[in-house]
């Protein structure tokens, strides 16, 4: 039915265009004719005058009730061959003009009949609004895709020290629109090209800009060099992109013959030139980032053993000395092992060593994102040079080591570092540069120098091609800067001179020096670590409602994180820490049995050692109730030990003597927080390890709040305000009261607080006041003895380690424990698959990451399977 209506609408239309055109023709005829023939008798004047006049109301479609009388008396005129032909002409213009109205009114009866089969309802769209998006679409379309790459450029690096959801958020937005943008404005000057045609009238842009404007979409779709993927996922769609690639080359091609012949086909040319470079480029960096393709292009050749060790060949020798009855024997030698020597003294990195230290690891152990295996060779080496630095050196060399990896699969420097790639970026400069140069020329001799002549080319139009142009070379320009003083360009040079000055100069920039803008462009990782409490999750509730909303939309994980994730930058007292731990370890894996057994502890290994046995029962099940049970414990400690420093004053001045004490007590905080974060919040991470945890974690959780709803701890949600208000008086009491103030502050003090500070606070003391009264519960008898194995909840089994824990010695309880949260963390980065640590390159990055690469480059774990190497077989006699 539509489409019938449509094609009634289209005869209509066509039928307006050709009257039009007819008309047009024998207006001019008659005007020609009229020049021509200076002298004319008064009545073929009037018929001159009338046929011009008829003419224009044709065209415009407005009846005129002269003509007929004219076209009546025109025949009375002299039978001329001149005044026949005026009288012809005048009665093909009343036939065009009556059929002209006759189709317009046609026309206006299509639409109202139209209306009424749509039940009278009008257009939803204003026409207004409908007017304006016809006119600037296009042009909308081409500036926002300049917007997002602009956006891209400067926002895509800060993924990697930021893994905030706001900043993922943007990133994702920004790189899928690029690619829908840039295709549905090529569409669009396809379309608006076709539109011209048919009516044959002129547009406010030229065909000319037209065609150059789509080369820039194909530039724009080829994105920057600072994201080519935004996830793994993304590597492995490589042949879609390829895909991609060719439409948009034959879509855009298309553009451009169309327009041909062309005034603007050399920057056209130059521009399409750039854009297919650029594209090319993005789909060869996701190609190379494919996993499969990145394992092929790192894979050692086959070796089937050096010529000497032909065991075939041996073992012929070896039974024809036997035949023949000759005393002969086998002896082999093994490659030479040199001792590793760990009493290095630490030796201190220059920023260049850094680079040309993380470089070199990288291009030993990216090995381990596809797992491959790496020899005893590999190992001694790493080992030997991690034991020669001290933590800060060893933490900005795997620092360095992780940005490679991250830059080798989510962006496109392995492509544009080395000699195709600078070639191909040269070539893409000097087309941009010389495109801009072109249209300038181009535009100042059309015009003279002046505004463009809207009649030929509309100024916004202009000024829209000039934005792209300085746009796109303003864009390419911070690309080539960020190309030169990168890491990669630094450790290919080999002029060490060169590389000092490149590092000198790149910290001299202001551009590196503006706060936060430093690590957009010399940040490496987040430096940061999230923290989770299960207490503060179960004190913290929300409203049914809006648990039950959140649910059916699907963003309940996304809420919890904003809601109950908190961020702390990683202390450098922790990263000594854990690296010394780690160190000590590897210290007695003398060999990869040795450092896999080392690798298998969760705890245990640290409880035999420090002879705590009555503790092993806590780490003998699996990981994840393990991790929920030292976690709550952990707490149960923490808050206790910090409200007897509210309560004695002697105790929170012994902490401050033992700076070492207290910062182990901070440490298993920290990394307790983390864990659970890891597990609750990052599932994938700990897939290997997590078995039941997330419905642990909730039976738990569901347990506690129970419990606390009971205590009164948090009445119907709500936290008991008249137990925080008693708490502040106690400890801030006013200066005119009775009691005794037992802080120097006044009750004044508190008023200067901000409300996020008094919420802190407050929340606080909430927690101590429920580790409190879990503590105070008895557990003499087991809880699963009197509930059942139904729910899976440790709460109180957490209550019982910690009042074990709660026995011994306050720093040696300590010392246990951040050593066991030590343990818990490096069984967990063994555990956790490569790709799930890469992935999180591209989200902030993890401390969990580092540990385990950390443990790689210390020889703890599996991934080293040559023990010996090649061995060198002689066949000797006896005498």
């Amino acid at each position: 039915m539509s489409g019938t209506g449509d094609a009634e609408n289209a005869n209509y239309s066509d039928s307006d265009n050709k009257n039009s055109g007819i008309s047009w023709v024998l207006l001019v005829m008659v005007a020609l004719h009229h020049f021509i023939m200076r002298k004319k008798t008064p009545k073929q004047n009037i018929l001159v005058k009338r046929i011009m006049i008829l003419a224009r109301n044709v065209l415009i479609g407005v009846p005129d009730e002269k003509t007929d009388m004219v076209a009546e008396k025109g025949i009375c005129f002299n039978k001329s061959s001149t005044d026949v032909e005026w009288t012809c002409s005048l009665h093909s213009l009343q036939s065009l003009q009556r059929g002209t109205i006759q189709s317009r009114t046609a026309k206006r009866g299509f639409k109202e009949k139209r209306k009424k089969a749509k039940g009278g309802m009008t257009n939803v769209i204003p026409e207004k609004v409908e007017k304006l998006w016809d006119e600037w679409n296009l042009r909308g379309s081409i500036l926002f895709s300049l917007f997002l790459q602009i956006l891209l450029i400067f926002c895509a690096p800060t993924r990697k020290w930021r893994g905030n959801t706001f900043v993922t958020l943007i990133n994702w937005s920004a790189y899928l629109l690029a690619d829908w943008v840039a295709a549905f404005a090529v569409g669009l000057i396809a379309n608006s090209q076709n539109n011209m045609k048919n009516k044959c009238e002129m547009p406010v842009q030229t065909e000319d800009l037209l065609a150059l404007w789509a080369p820039f979409l194909l530039l724009h779709v080829g994105g920057p060099d600072a994201i080519t993927a935004f996830s793994l996922e993304d590597n492995e769609l490589w042949i879609r992109h390829l895909f991609g690639l060719l439409i948009q080359l034959i879509a855009v091609g298309y553009v451009i013959l169309q327009a041909l012949p062309s005034e603007l086909w050399i920057p056209t040319s130059l521009m399409l030139l750039a854009g297919i470079i650029k594209y090319a480029e993005r789909t060869r960096a996701l190609y190379l980032g494919c996993l499969g393709n990145f394992k092929a292009s790192i894979l050692p050749p086959a070796d089937a053993g050096p010529e000497a060790t032909d065991y075939a060949r041996l073992m012929e020798g070896y039974s024809s000395k036997k035949i023949v009855h000759v005393p002969a024997y086998i002896k082999v030698q093994t490659e030479f092992r040199a001792s590793a020597d760990y009493a290095v003294r630490p030796k201190r990195l220059s920023d260049l060593d850094v680079v040309e230290g993380g470089f070199k690891y990288f291009n030993i152990f990216k090995g381990l994102i596809v797992d491959l295996m790496f020899t005893f060779q590999e190992r001694k080496d790493s080992r030997r040079y991690v034991f020669a630095r001290n933590t800060e050196d060893a933490f900005k060399v795997l620092e360095v080591e992780l940005n490679f990896m991250y830059d080798a699969l989510y962006t496109k420097m392995v492509v544009v570092n080395g000699n195709i790639g600078y070639c191909l970026r040269f070539v893409c400069s000097t087309c941009l540069v010389a495109s801009l140069e072109r249209f300038a020329a181009h535009h100042k001799q059309k015009n003279g120098g002046h505004p463009p002549n809207q009649a030929k080319m509309h100024p916004f139009d202009v000024y829209v091609t000039y934005a792209l142009l300085i746009g796109a070379i303003c864009l390419d320009s911070i690309a080539v800067i960020k190309l030169i003083f990168s890491d990669w360009t630094i450790v290919l040079l080999r002029c060490r001179r060169t590389k000092e000055f490149l590092l000198k100069t790149r910290k001299r920039l202001t551009i590196y020096r503006i706060g936060s803008w430093s690590k957009t462009f010399g940040g490496r990782w987040s430096n940061s670590m999230s923290q989770h409490s299960l207490v503060r999750y179960c004190l913290k509730e929300r409203f049914k409602w809006i648990d039950v909303t959140v649910d059916w939309l699907g963003l309940r994980d996304i809420l919890d994180e904003i809601q109950y994730k908190d961020h702390i930058d990683v202390p450098d007292d922790l990263k000594i820490f854990i690296c010394e731990e780690l160190k000590e370890k590897a210290k007695k894996a003398k060999n990869s049995k040795t450092a896999r057994e080392i690798c298998s502890g969760r705890g245990d290994w640290v409880l035999s050692q420090s002879a705590c046995q009555s503790l092993i029962w806590s780490v003998d099940g699996e990981y994840d109730k393990s991790l929920l049970l030292w976690h709550i414990a952990t707490d149960l400690c923490f808050y206790e030990m910090l409200s007897s420093t509210h309560t004695d004053p002697e105790v929170g001045h012994q902490l401050s003597k033992e700076g070492s004490f207290d910062n182990r007590r901070k440490f298993s905080k920290f990394l307790s927080d983390y864990i659970l974060y890891l597990l609750v919040m990052r599932p994938t991470m700990m897939s290997a390890v997590a078995g039941i945890g997330q419905i642990r974690f909730r039976d738990t959780c569901e347990e506690a709040k129970k419990f606390f709803r009971r205590k009164d701890i948090i009445p119907g949600g709500k936290f008991k305000e008249s137990s925080l208000l008693s708490w502040f008086k106690k400890f801030f009491p006013s200066s005119t009261g009775q009691s005794e103030p037992k802080c120097s502050m006044p009750w004044s003090w508190l008023e200067k607080f901000s409300s996020e500070t008094k919420n802190e606070l407050m929340r606080e003391k909430i927690v101590e006041e429920a580790c409190k009264a879990l503590l105070l519960i008895e557990t003499v008898v087991k809880p699963i003895e009197v509930k059942g194995d139904r729910s899976k909840s440790v709460l109180f089994d957490a209550c019982i380690l910690a009042k074990e824990l709660k026995k011994m010695d306050e720093r040696k309880r300590w010392k246990v424990m951040s050593e066991v949260w030590v343990e818990l963390l490096s069984y967990a980065a063994s555990r956790c698959g490569a790709n799930t640590h890469v992935q999180q390159l591209s989200k902030g990055g993890e401390l969990v990451t580092f540990v385990w690469l950390l443990m790689t480059q210390l020889g703890l774990g599996d991934q080293f399977r040559v023990e010996t190497g090649h061995a060198r077989p002689k066949m000797l006699v006896h005498k």
